[in-house]
């Protein structure tokens, strides 16, 4: 890829239009298998910090690419280390509303709504039913999505006890799935490895006997019940205090949303109750998967004892999608505008991220690295067009050449 003019990077490395041609694969759980190993490039998994500080950052320390000098990987880690102190004066400078008080206030909107979304659904009237179901499908989004990925990362609050409440709240009682498994999996594997092969090469989004446009647009409407079967199945993996409590607030969560929709909703029947919780949890499904897949696959994919430094890894493997008002809501900007930011600094919040983004971007395009940026639906007619290439084909392992 080139990280100049004039730097060739390999067949599969030459960024067009704002995405990096390879087949790299989705954004997954990685493997539970994992915890406590060494990776292959010597590290191990739980090494792979979830915060960051000016000076040191994940991954710093792994082999350059094609045995460049040690004078190389001097400079990539100049790199990350200025890069760091520039944003860490931003973050030191920002109030406490702008680290964490807005997105918290979102999040706290979306609360306030949820008696709206269920008396909505009493009416017989259609504006006012689909109105409810919309209300009621975005706010589940907002506190599963958003609110599950700023509580893995730490991001709600500064309280270390409070960030433990948060997490098993967001995570456990509202999406269904385990703390223990969505942090190792999400923080330590993927955001330790982003992109590498057997590792944070998220494959186990890739479901190849499904063909284009099933795993695009029907397959998403299973997301509400695959979810809590995968969490089942995790739950082999932690302690059975952790599955014990995870299956608690699992059970509370989905009978908390059931009980309301017979009691304060008042559906007449189990099942059109059921159905409606089927419907507002799968409402922003596709996008969801869509979000997941777009940002990392058709970028480059490393082997783990040959993958970048840091600042190279997720400024390759990493893109930006389009504001959308939306999705920056529901999902929040650290998944969707700001996304390099938030790889190269997972701890900041999603509001952080956005106010960093000008001096990211501007740094890397300055330093000539790459800052990957698309449109939502330039990926998705990429993927359509592309999806034998990009999701059942193996991707190939990016050699880069002359970084500097």
């Amino acid at each position: 890829m080139p990280l100049e003019d004039g730097d060739p990077a390999g067949p599969r490395g030459r960024q067009v239009n704002g995405e990096v041609s390879g087949t790299p694969r989705l954004r997954g759980m990685g493997d539970p298998s994992l915890r406590g190993t060494t990776a292959p490039d010597g590290s191990r998994t739980e090494v792979m910090a979830e915060g960051w500080e000016p000076g040191s950052a994940p991954g710093d320390g792994d082999v350059t690419p094609g045995g460049a000098p040690q004078r190389a990987g001097q400079n990539e880690e100049a790199l990350m280390t200025e890069l760091s102190e520039l944003v860490q004066k931003v973050v030191k400078s920002s109030s406490w509303w702008e680290r964490h008080g807005t997105d918290i206030s979102i999040l706290a909107c979306s609360f306030l709504l949820l008696p709206a979304g269920f008396l909505c659904l009493r009416s017989a009237q259609a504006i006012p039913f689909l109105a409810g179901v919309l209300t009621l499908g975005v706010v589940h989004h907002t506190l599963t999505v958003k609110g599950s990925h700023l509580a893995s990362h730490n991001a709600l609050t500064e309280s270390k006890s409070w960030s433990k409440v948060w997490a098993v709240f967001f995570i456990e009682l509202c999406s269904a799935f385990t703390v223990e498994q969505a942090t190792y999996n999400h923080v330590k594997i993927h955001h330790g490895y982003t992109n590498v092969i057997g590792l944070g090469d998220s494959s186990t989004w890739k479901l190849p006997f499904l063909n284009r446009y099933v795993y695009m647009f029907i397959a998403p409407l299973a997301v509400p019940i695959l979810t809590p079967l995968v969490a089942l199945d995790l739950l082999r993996n932690v302690e059975w205090k952790a599955a014990l409590r995870t299956l608690c607030c699992m059970f509370l969560g989905f009978y908390c949303h059931y009980w309301l929709l017979l009691h304060v909703s008042g559906f007449q029947s189990p099942w059109s109750a059921l159905l409606c919780m089927l419907l507002t949890r799968s409402l922003l499904a596709h996008p969801y998967i869509h979000v997941n897949i777009f940002q990392h696959i058709g970028l480059p994919m490393f082997a783990a004892d040959r993958k970048p430094k840091r600042i190279h890894l997720m400024s390759l493997g990493v893109l930006n999608l389009s504001r959308n008002a939306l999705l920056d809501w529901s999902f929040g900007h650290s998944l969707i505008s700001c996304h390099v930011e938030h790889h190269l600094f997972p701890s900041l919040s999603d509001n952080m991220c956005l106010k960093i983004k000008p001096i990211v971007s501007q740094y890397l395009k300055q330093k000539k690295l790459p800052y990957n940026e698309d449109t939502y639906s330039s990926r998705l007619r990429l993927f359509l067009q592309r999806y034998e290439e990009l999701m059942v084909h193996a991707p190939p392992i990016t050699e880069l050449v002359g970084v500097q």
